[in-house]
Parts: structure tokens; C-alpha cells; sequence
């Protein structure tokens, strides 16, 4: 369900706030947690959102903004349609409104490991779920599937297809589990292999309303949380190496290569 949170300035836009939780479980047991925030937008209702907010801007310069260019298509062209494209393609035609969850740019900086899309019917049910996963090395690339929500929770798997750490083959497949925003939003995803799971992770939030008093304090006390989402990925990277798993250098080079769209 869409569910939750109703009033106007929700269906603008929300914050949540929470922990992103990452474990591996082979070859070396890693884990880490980081404190972040992320802001929830209807993709059709983007350009209202600089009509509320002073510290918030789209497509230019502020201490909190939003660049379409950063996602979906890529060319500042529309996200929604983009994304209702997709839909389509998976047979999905009454998409009502989309809803973006992403990191926004702090002092114009952001990196997006994942950008989440809900696609929701003209009831508030999410009919169709699309994840933009982006690597260090300037790649990008979409899952996407048809979903029927199961109370509150969407479950859906995807094989691999795409090169996020060099440190992973791939190989497997991803279990998505995914409640969609309300009071909470829970996004998690489990990599199996053939030896079973490897890697887990998650972002579970709390919503915050998008006000300038919210995105103020969250500026005061998370000032540089996009820089350190790019530095905590080579941080761990680092950690990793140092635990004894090395970086698969041919993986690397092939994932300069590709690029998916």
C-alpha cells in the first residue's frame, strides 16, 4: 500500500531518517551501520516542491536540491515518464503516481548507491517497484518488476546483473523485501549465490515532514552525509582488503566497460 502519512505536504514530499545496515557473511564476516536520511518525492509533482521550501531547489544550487539529471533517463528530460515506461514494458498501465526515494544533493554533492521508485495505482497500492543501482564507477543500472503487495510488505527477486563492489562476482541473485512508506519505510535486499547468502542489507526510516525546520536540523546534524556516503564506500572497501579479501582486478576492468541503462 502507499499507505500512512496523507496531508498535502506528504504527498509533496517526506524525509526519513535511519540506519543502513550492511552484512557479509563470506569470505570474511564484515558488517556496518551508518546514520542517514533520505527524501521521498512524488515524480509529478517536483517542480511544486521549490514553492514550499527555501533550502530545497530543483535543478540549481541550494543547501538540500534535486538534479533530474541524476536520475532515471539521465538527461534531465522527465523521471516520471521514464519510469511509467518501464511499467509498461512490464505490463504495468495504471500507474496513478511515483514515488522517489533517494539521497538529495547536500551543498550540491550526492551519490545514490540506490534510488528507489514506487509506482503506485489510483488506490495506493504499489503495482510496480523499479530500483536504479548506481556503482563508484560511474555506472548505473535498473531492476524492475510487476509487484503484488502482501499486506504490507513486497517481496520479488532478480538475478544479478549488474557490477556494484568488485569484491562480488556476478554471480546469484537478489531477494528484495520492501514495505513502502507510511509511518516507516523498509527497503531490504539479500544476495545468494550458489553456497547460499553472501551479503545482506537494508535501510529502515522514520518519517519526518519536509519542512525547512526539518531539513535544517538534519543539515546541523548529518552537514556532510552525502560526502561520507562515497567515502564510507572506500572506507569499507578498505576494510575488506585488510580483512584478506582482495579486490578482483579483472572484475574491475570489466565493469569500466559496461555501461546499463
Amino acid at each position: 500500500m502507499g499507505g500512512g502519512v496523507n496531508d498535502t505536504a506528504s504527498m509533496l514530499g517526506a524525509i526519513y531518517v535511519g540506519d543502513v545496515v550492511h552484512k557479509r557473511a563470506r569470505p570474511k564476516r564484515h558488517a556496518l551501520r551508518y546514520r542517514v536520511f533520505s527524501m521521498l518525492v512524488d515524480l509529478d509533482r517536483l517542480d511544486s516542491l521549490h514553492e514550499k521550501l527555501r533550502l530545497f531547489s530543483l535543478n540549481k544550487f541550494n543547501l538540500v536540491s534535486l538534479f533530474t539529471r541524476d536520475f532515471g533517463p539521465r538527461d534531465g528530460t522527465s523521471i516520471a515518464a521514464f519510469i511509467r515506461r518501464k511499467a509498461a514494458a512490464a505490463g504495468v498501465t495504471d500507474v496513478a503516481h511515483i514515488r522517489m526515494l533517494a539521497y538529495p544533493r547536500l551543498f550540491g554533492f550526492a551519490f545514490n548507491p540506490i534510488t528507489v521508485y514506487f509506482c503506485e495505482d489510483a488506490a495506493g497500492v504499489t503495482s510496480f517497484m523499479a530500483y536504479e543501482v548506481s556503482n563508484t564507477f560511474g555506472e548505473h543500472h535498473f531492476y524492475q518488476a510487476a509487484v503484488q503487495p502482501s499486506g504490507d510488505q513486497i517481496r520479488h527477486e532478480a538475478k544479478k546483473a549488474f557490477y556494484v563492489s568488485p569484491f562480488n562476482t556476478l554471480e546469484g541473485a537478489y531477494r528484495f523485501s520492501v514495505r513502502p512508506p507510511a509511518a516507516t519505510v523498509f527497503l531490504g535486499i539479500t544476495l545468494s549465490d550458489a553456497e547460499g547468502g553472501l551479503l545482506t542489507a537494508y535501510f529502515e526510516g522514520e518519517h519526518r515532514p519536509l519542512t525547512d525546520a526539518t531539513l535544517l536540523k538534519l543539515l546541523l546534524a548529518y552537514p556532510f552525509m552525502t560526502a561520507k556516503v562515497v567515502a564510507g564506500i572506500h572506507w569499507e572497501a578498505l576494510l575488506l582488503w585488510l580483512k584478506g579479501v582482495p579486490p578482483t582486478l579483472k572484475l574491475r576492468r570489466q565493469s569500466k566497460r559496461r555501461r546499463e541503462v
